[in-house]
């Protein structure tokens, strides 16, 4: 995430929560794009510094568990910078023009300079991101989809070029001997299916013999993999995009909440603050009266009750805006409570590492020599296939 300020509820609805339950499913590596931030933003880099910390404490607040997930910071991890710089090498740059969102990015900020290297490398970086630390599963919504496939084709072209090793199918061979007799013979059969007849399901069902595989090296598995599909040994492998059910959390104006649309509610807002905004939020113009009928599929208020409020309360909603039996005051009300019901715990949480930066700091430093050993290893995969290895 991109600590570009304050975090809001569009965050916390459509990424925080999500990281939250994740965390407890798989090994999760999150980290703040300090380096990502300073693509559109290099002319006012101070505030960066502020808005690490800020983000930091939000997460923690929001439930992120540094016991159940990895922490850390972009540019204390310089793996990353290496790799991405590694494959610059190798990248065609017609692939970074047809990024989707870079002509879309330059469009919308018009008043920034991005004609600049950095921005449109910036998908790049992205995917040295995510394969510094052979990532399986990447969370997206639907619009960073292509960004996923660009790691992919990177990978790919990358394991194309350097990962053919002089000795690699006797190499090879060697691996599958060590599967042990039956699995060594079903490897051959799925391969053969794959290879000489395009089979699908036989190139699945080898990935999932290989996967259960605990007696191979990882050098060994990589190879395994690369000899399978009729290529060189898988340094860098291809990440999927694991789709987040896209929860858009409306803002004060009925559009999606963004720090560009001026109409958010951040996520440690005052009470009072909080109230006052949800009660002036624009609301059905055709009620210009109290007694005027209302419909709520107009009204920017009814977004958020179909995110904060039950089905009772949804139906009160309904019946009372059409009939003109409640106002529109009565209407924001339950929101009002649910919003402030939410914001409680993370407030508090957050006022108590505010309190305390000596523990956030602890936090990230672990989880940057965490995530740093993994990169390195990585590294040291991709030195050696590339060729820049002096002793």
């Amino acid at each position: 995430m991109r600590p570009t300020g304050q975090l809001h509820l569009g965050h916390y609805h459509g990424v925080l929560k999500n990281w939250v339950r994740l965390q407890h499913e798989y090994e999760c590596f999150f980290f703040v794009a300090d380096w990502h931030a300073l693509t559109t933003h290099y002319d006012d880099s101070q505030v960066i510094g502020e808005n690490v910390w800020d983000m930091v404490i939000d997460w923690l607040a929001s439930g992120i568990d540094p016991g159940d997930a990895t922490l850390f910071i972009q540019s204390r991890i310089p793996e990353h910078a290496e790799l991405h710089l590694l494959l610059s090498m190798i990248t065609p740059l017609g692939w970074l023009e047809r990024v989707p969102s870079f002509k879309d990015q330059q469009e919308k900020l018009k008043e920034r300079d991005l004609a600049t290297f950095g921005f449109l490398g910036y998908p790049l970086l992205q995917s040295a991101d995510i394969l510094a630390y052979k990532a399986g599963l990447v969370p997206v919504g639907e619009d960073q989809v292509a960004h996923i496939e660009l790691s992919r084709e990177v990978a790919r072209r990358f394991n194309h070029v350097f990962g053919r090793e002089a000795d690699f199918e006797e190499k090879a061979e060697a691996a599958v001997r060590k599967l042990g007799k039956k699995n060594s013979r079903l490897y051959r059969r799925l391969r053969k299916q794959y290879q000489e007849q395009g089979d699908d399901e036989a190139l699945h069902k080898a990935r999932a013999l290989l996967e259960n595989q605990q007696n191979i090296t990882l050098g060994d598995g990589e190879r395994l993999f690369g000899y399978l599909e009729g290529g060189g040994r898988v340094i860098l492998p291809e990440p999927q995009a694991l789709l987040t059910e896209a929860a858009k959390m409306p803002g004060l104006d009925g559009q999606k909440m963004s720090k560009s649309y001026e109409n958010v509610i951040t996520l440690r807002a005052d009470p009072d603050t909080v109230a006052t905004k949800l009660r002036t939020m624009p609301t059905d113009p055709a009620r210009v009266r109290r007694t005027d009928p209302g419909e709520p599929s107009r009204c920017p208020v009814w977004d958020l009750h179909r995110i904060y409020s039950d089905e009772e309360t949804r139906g009160w909603v309904e019946q009372g805006c059409r009939s003109a039996g409640i106002g529109c005051v009565d209407c924001k009300q339950p929101v009002i409570d649910s919003v402030l019901r939410e914001q409680a715990p993370i407030r508090e949480r957050a006022e108590e590492y505010a309190a305390n930066p000596e523990l956030v700091r602890t936090v990230i430093a672990d989880g940057c020599e965490r995530a740093r050993d993994v990169a390195r290893e990585t590294l040291d995969d991709v030195r050696q296939a590339v060729g820049v290895v002096y002793r």
